[in-house]
């Protein structure tokens, strides 16, 4: 963890800002502009990029992907630059938390795979780029997007050592656990052989 410089109020207010501004759901923004219906009764019912994609419309699907990423990255970047490192990987778990459990959806959100990236991103951009490359083999090998996701988390913590990111460890099981934590279902399809691949539309069964 980095040293506490940022004094606690502040870190407070970074805490509740980062979390509005990840609560906003893009994914149903652009739904919504596009036309696309709601969001939650489509595919998987998830608000991210991947569902999106679902509907059929990419350019949809590739601004809520970069939107949602870039909440993450943003709240980072403005925390760092304002306050320091500190108050940095504050920002970077609140604004995860915020697309996870947005109070604009009582508090149903996202999987939170494009916030996770954009904020390793900008917290660190040699592990933001690991973790990206690693969905992405993951993903083009196996057209399982959730998998994909399992794995860049799940391997995170050990870009973040190898690639001189040490103390951002803890922050790093944290979003890990809160990636698998919402992800238990895909876990289940995983096992089961049911999960949906990139492209198609959802399996019916558990």
């Amino acid at each position: 963890m980095p040293e506490i410089t940022t004094a606690l109020p502040l870190l407070a207010l970074t805490a509740l800002l980062a979390y509005l501004l990840g609560s906003v759901p893009f994914g149903m923004v652009m739904a919504r502009l596009f036309g696309l219906g709601d969001l939650r009764a489509i595919g998987s019912g998830n608000i991210g990029a991947t569902n999106v994609l679902r509907t059929g419309n990419k350019l949809a699907a590739f601004l809520t992907l970069v939107l949602d990423a870039g909440k993450g990255g943003i709240a980072v970047l403005l925390a760092r630059f304002l306050l320091g490192e500190d108050a940095a990987q504050i920002a970077g778990l609140f604004a995860f938390l915020g697309h996870l459990f947005p109070v604009w959806l009582k508090f149903h959100g996202g999987k939170g795979v494009a916030t996770f990236l954009g904020t390793l991103l900008a917290l660190h951009p040699l592990t933001g780029l690991a973790a990206c490359g690693t969905w992405l083999i993951v993903a083009l090998a196996t057209r399982l997007s959730s998998l994909a996701a399992l794995i860049s988390a799940a391997t995170s913590t050990f870009w973040m050592f190898t690639l001189g990111y040490g103390n951002g460890f803890f922050l790093g099981i944290a979003l890990t656990v809160l990636i698998y934590l919402r992800h238990v279902e895909n876990i289940r399809r995983l096992k089961a052989g049911t999960e949906t691949r990139i492209g198609e539309k959802k399996k019916t069964g558990p």
